[in-house]
């Protein structure tokens, strides 16, 4: 049985989609160490479940956590590695915020704190995930991850300029076979939405870590800018401002496209 936290939705096609930056919940016995909740859950990618509520509907397998990246992030290398060098980016079990923030009153978690919160909420993610791209290559042959994500679409200390709508990412083409890459890049088009495919964002460690194409997993991440889907605001984010509420109107024509995306995920893994 998987912990209250861990949400798996078992599905028979040949598609997982991983959601492992939704949650916004901080365990009671840690939540006091942090500067203020708002900021432990800030960083969170707002509504995305939301966003792509419709993949069960088209037999795909699901695996979120509740629990906030800031606790634990389950998408970065458990060794404690940067999956970007030379780059600013947040860790295993982050001490700021994407702005630079400190998220906590006093010290950061250290090696044993670190180690506990691996055992307790990384490893149980990853054993569902593994789990269940297991089942379904056993049973179809090819399987197709698909990592879900969003941000903001302007965070001056991560990157330049305003990010793209769709920001995919393929591990510089090692995680996945060109022909889902291409696949997914077209079903991307229309709609007025810009893309850029392994530019900031090439993929987290669990794109990464499954991504081996010549064992049948294609892995392919998907890091969408928050304003595809939600009024996001222009200042900086505060507490009266962030996260501003999901707006379906804002929502559709983007639901629309990841319908296509997702379709294509499968379309390549059936193939």
């Amino acid at each position: 049985m998987s912990p209250p936290w861990l949400e798996v939705h078992r599905g028979e096609a040949p598609l997982v989609v991983s959601f492992p930056h939704t949650g916004a919940e901080l365990p009671a016995d840690l939540e006091a160490a942090y500067v203020s909740p708002w900021l432990a859950r800030k960083d969170a990618d707002w509504w995305l479940d939301r966003l792509y509520d419709f993949a069960a509907d088209l037999g795909a397998t699901t695996v979120r956590t509740r629990i906030s990246r800031s606790v634990i992030d389950v998408n970065r290398d458990p060794s404690g590695a940067s999956l970007y060098p030379g780059q600013t980016t947040t860790g295993l079990c982050p001490d700021t915020t994407f702005d630079g923030e400190a998220l906590y009153r006093d010290a950061a978690p250290d090696e044993a704190e670190i180690a506990r919160r691996r055992a307790a909420y990384f490893e149980p993610y990853h054993a569902a995930l593994e789990g269940e791209l297991d089942r379904l290559r056993a049973a179809r042959g090819k399987v197709a991850l698909y990592e879900a994500h969003s941000i903001r679409s302007v965070i001056p200390r991560l990157f330049e300029g305003k990010l793209p709508n769709f920001n995919v990412g393929t591990n510089s083409g090692a995680s996945c076979d060109p022909g889902l890459t291409a696949r997914v890049e077209a079903a991307c088009g229309g709609g007025g939405f810009s893309r850029v495919t392994d530019g900031r964002f090439k993929g987290g460690w669990t794109t990464r870590r499954y991504g081996r194409p010549e064992t049948g997993v294609h892995a392919i991440q998907m890091e969408l800018a928050c304003r595809g889907y939600m009024d996001e605001p222009s200042d900086p984010p505060m507490p009266e401002t962030w996260p501003p509420p999901y707006s379906a109107t804002r929502a559709a024509p983007m639901r629309v496209a990841l319908v296509r995306v997702l379709k294509a995920c499968l379309a390549f893994a059936e193939a």
